[in-house]
C-alpha cells in the first residue's frame, strides 16, 4: 500500500527559484483552513476555478479549471506542469514561512486511489522543515517530484529561517496517469475509514467552501455520522 512515490522525474532547480522570485510580488494570499495551521501559510493560485490567481481554493471535483494570468506570464513552471500526465485542477505556490506549523490533520478523499493525485514539488525548503506523513518523516529536496496521500494524517513544521515554498499540482487519474504512477512503484491500497470525530473535522472545513460539491460532500458524512 503507497503512501508516497518519489518519482524519477528531477526539475531544474535554479529555474523554479526564478519563476518563484518573478511571483513574488504577485497577491498571495492566507490559506482559508485557518485552523489547520498556525504562523503564517500563504498561496497562489497557477490554475484555478475561476482563472484567478488569488483564488486558491482546492477542491477536486472535475469542474473546468483554467490557467491564471499569472502562469501565462512564465516559462518553466508551465513546462513543468505540463510534464505531469493527468488532466490539472488546482495549480498553486504554497509558502510556509519560519516558525509557522501546520497541524496534524487529514484531507478528503485526497489520495490516488480516490480518482485524483497531489503532487508536491518542493523549490524552497530546508533541513531544519519537518513534514510527516503517518507519523513518518519525509525529505523532500528541490527540484523532486513527490506524491504523497493526503487522506493519511500529515504534519509540516518549518524550524528554519527560511521560506518552504511548494508548487502543489491536483489532477484526474487516468490511464495515463497510471502508467506513470505504477511505472514509479505505486501499488494501490483500500479506501480508509474515517472515524466520526474525523468526519466532524471535515465537515468543519468543507463549510468554509460555499461550492456545491463542497455541500454535496457535506450532505454524505453527515449522512455517514446519523447511519453509522
Amino acid at each position: 500500500m503507497t503512501s508516497y512515490i518519489k518519482f524519477d522525474t528531477k526539475y531544474d532547480s535554479a529555474k523554479l527559484i526564478a519563476e518563484l522570485d518573478y511571483c513574488a510580488d504577485a497577491r498571495w494570499r492566507p490559506h482559508f483552513n485557518t485552523q489547520d495551521y498556525q504562523g503564517e501559510w500563504d498561496c497562489i493560485a497557477l490554475r484555478s476555478g475561476s482563472g484567478d490567481s488569488s483564488d486558491i481554493g482546492a477542491i477536486c471535483n472535475g469542474e473546468a479549471y483554467a490557467d491564471t494570468d499569472l502562469l501565462k506570464q512564465l516559462s518553466y513552471l508551465p513546462e513543468v506542469i505540463d510534464s505531469i500526465p493527468g488532466v490539472k485542477e488546482s495549480v498553486r505556490l504554497m509558502a510556509l514561512y519560519p516558525n509557522s506549523e501546520i497541524k496534524p490533520h487529514r484531507d478528503l478523499d485526497c489520495s490516488y486511489r480516490d480518482g485524483i493525485y497531489r503532487i508536491h514539488i518542493p523549490i524552497c525548503t530546508h533541513p531544519d522543515v519537518e513534514f510527516y506523513l503517518d507519523g513518518e518523516r519525509i525529505v523532500m529536496q528541490p527540484g523532486e517530484c513527490w506524491y504523497l496521500d493526503f487522506s493519511k494524517t500529515h504534519q509540516i513544521v518549518n524550524r528554519s529561517h527560511q521560506i518552504r515554498v511548494h508548487l502543489v499540482i491536483d489532477g484526474i487519474r487516468d490511464a495515463d496517469t497510471d502508467r506513470y504512477f505504477f511505472d514509479n512503484g505505486y501499488q494501490e491500497s483500500p479506501r480508509p475509514e474515517y472515524d466520526d470525530q474525523t468526519k466532524l473535522a471535515m465537515i468543519a472545513n468543507l463549510e468554509m467552501m460555499d461550492t456545491d460539491t463542497a455541500r454535496q460532500l457535506i450532505a454524505s458524512l453527515k449522512s455517514e455520522l446519523q447511519n453509522g
